[in-house]
């Protein structure tokens, strides 16, 4: 399925995404997590990913948005991107969350050369829980998630199903 919202953003589903659980979870924390990226076939990278997340035992996928194909910011001078949302439960502590998708950014090719470059998968931690943290490694909420359509948009989406 695609849907045009404008010449610019386009809405896609796939067979994961959207996704939502049917089954609840005992798990401490709700984790929304923003993914990325617009270097290959990124809703297959998506897909690898989900897959992954769902057999990890430290997590547990809630629900998923559509992906939403959208221009780049800052630097422009590269493809358009791919994005969408996961909502999960875990018990893991933010830190050692973070390492965790840190791993999984570089399993799937993440290179860090600059700002805003091109990236196979780029995982951001938008919300943890209800927590505020700002160090050097991390800060939650994510820095200017409000402003970004590549969040607010598959975000709105999920809170409308």
């Amino acid at each position: 399925m695609k849907k045009n919202l404008t010449d610019k953003l386009t809405l896609f589903k796939t067979s994961n995404f959207p996704y939502i659980s049917k089954y609840t979870s005992s798990k401490k924390y709700h984790v929304t997590i923003g993914i990325g990226g617009n270097i290959g076939n990124m809703k297959k990278t998506f897909d690898k990913l989900f897959l992954s997340l769902m057999q990890n035992k430290k997590i547990h996928i809630i629900m998923t948005s559509p992906l939403l194909k959208n221009p780049p910011f800052g630097f422009l001078e590269q493809n358009d991107f791919l994005n969408g949302i996961i909502t999960i439960k875990t018990d893991l502590a933010p830190n050692e969350f973070l390492k965790i998708m840190q791993r999984l950014e570089i399993r799937y090719g993440r290179k860090r050369s600059f700002q805003d470059a091109p990236r196979t998968l780029d995982i951001d931690i938008i919300f943890f829980d209800n927590k505020k943290i700002n160090t050097k490694k991390l800060i939650i909420p994510h820095k200017d998630w409000a402003n970004r359509e590549s969040v607010i948009i598959p975000l709105n989406y999920m809170k409308n199903i």
